[in-house]
């Protein structure tokens, strides 16, 4: 308790710029409900899609039969939206930049699951797409209800049922 009121005080004293990048890396943002900045948004909602996508390619090899057609939707619904988000920013009614990888916590997480076959592949992926998906229906809820850019912020809204409708496949899949 007393690490997350330092590290709040800390946020507070830095820039904003800098203040809500850390809020929303460390998950503070998160847990006080406040809305990421557009640049946080941009990145956390790629990044997203980018880990969906290699992670369910990844799927498609090594799960089961359940893993594979989960696998086969996420591939579609998240090439569908990593593309609606570079038209947005690609035509300038968002302002940002896209990332170009993987940050380093996706990174290891996709590498533990190539480690893994079988049952332990399968309820890894499952958990990692459940935790995934609650992430992302949080961002994107904050997003919707409070970001800054309003052709973004509708997207966000947009796409929120999708994503919600993700998590509760996956907590579907057989664990």
């Amino acid at each position: 308790m007393k690490t997350t009121h330092l590290l709040v005080a800390l946020l507070l004293a830095s820039s904003p710029a800098a203040a809500q990048s850390a809020a929303e890396q460390t998950g503070v943002n998160a847990t006080l409900g406040i809305s990421p900045s557009t640049a946080d948004f941009i990145t956390k909602a790629a990044i997203s899609d980018m880990f969906e996508l290699d992670s369910s390619e990844l799927a498609t090899q090594r799960g089961s039969a359940a893993t594979k057609a989960f696998a086969a939707d996420m591939i579609t619904a998240h090439r569908k939206t990593s593309e609606q988000l570079k038209a947005l920013v690609g035509t300038g009614k968002v302002e940002g930049t896209l990332p170009i990888a993987l940050d380093e916590e996706h990174q290891d997480e996709l590498a533990d699951l190539e480690k893994l076959n079988g049952r332990e592949f399968d309820k890894e992926y499952r958990e990692d797409q459940i935790d995934a998906h609650e992430a992302a229906v949080s961002l994107f809820e904050r997003y919707a209800k409070g970001g800054e850019n309003a052709a973004l912020k509708q997207w966000a809204g947009t796409v929120l049922p999708e994503l919600k409708h993700h998590l509760e496949m996956a907590k579907k899949l057989p664990d």
